[in-house]
């Protein structure tokens, strides 16, 4: 596994000439409940790109902590940006990569909110419009997990499990034990259908989306090297591709 911040001017010019793949870890600074930390949907990205590391040659860039959070903005530690700002930096930082000769990008996201992946999107469309050679690939999370349940559905107890839920936790136990601050209540936001709401603590106080209490790290460790797996056929793919 590479991370860009560790190398030297020499490491990444030798680098270079391996792969001219870049997976950028992105996430939120967000409330987790209150046994899980505010980046986790980053630590969850990072880890994912670190064992996609270990199995093929490609470069691991420094992850960005802010994305846009809109239910949990009330939420104690929840830090969220704009739309605006996520798509300016991703822009800045995809044209950097791509003049150091990362023409294969990789944008995956621990953070599933539906606003923070239609930016992720957009700028990943406009960086194919403006760069001639540059292929993009933009990996939720989310996604990626449902493909994995859906071949694997015993990996998960809790029918709906969502945010510092049971699978947030069992990746957390797995990947960053240290963090884990024990377990929570189970909890379900009761949110108005269709209605923008205010005051959002009052349908979701707590903070969990789901029952962490079944969590463990063995479940925690099969979904990750599932999800690394997954992600390193689609790398493949970006790749192999030609013009797409």
């Amino acid at each position: 596994m590479t991370l860009w911040e560790n190398l030297t001017m020499p490491d990444l010019e030798a680098q270079r000439q391996q792969t001219q793949t870049v997976i950028l870890p992105l996430g939120s600074l967000e409330e987790h409940g209150p046994h899980l930390p505010l980046g986790t949907d980053t630590f969850h990205a990072m880890e994912v790109a670190r064992r996609v590391g270990l199995l093929r040659p490609v470069l691991v860039a420094p992850p960005l902590f802010y994305g846009m959070c809109r239910s949990t903005r009330e939420h104690p530690g929840t830090v969220s940006i704009s739309g605006d700002a996520l798509r300016t930096m991703l822009l800045a930082v995809g044209r950097e990569f791509y003049r150091q000769g990362m023409h294969h990008q990789v944008f995956i996201s621990g953070h599933a909110g539906g606003t923070h992946i239609s930016a992720i999107y957009e700028a990943g469309e406009q960086l194919l419009a403006e760069l001639p050679e540059v292929r993009v690939a933009v990996v939720n999370l989310l996604e990626v997990l449902r493909e994995v349940l859906a071949a694997r559905p015993d990996l998960v107890q809790t029918k709906g499990d969502s945010h510092a839920g049971e699978v947030e936790t069992a990746i957390m136990m797995a990947a960053y034990p240290d963090l884990v601050r024990g377990s929570a209540p189970e909890e379900w936001p009761k949110f108005p259908k269709y209605v923008l709401v205010r005051h959002k603590r009052r349908y979701w106080p707590g903070g969990v989306w789901g029952n962490p209490a079944p969590a463990t790290a063995a479940q925690g460790e099969a979904i990750l090297a599932a999800e690394a797996e997954r992600l390193a056929l689609v790398i493949s793919m970006l790749e192999e591709s030609g013009d797409l």
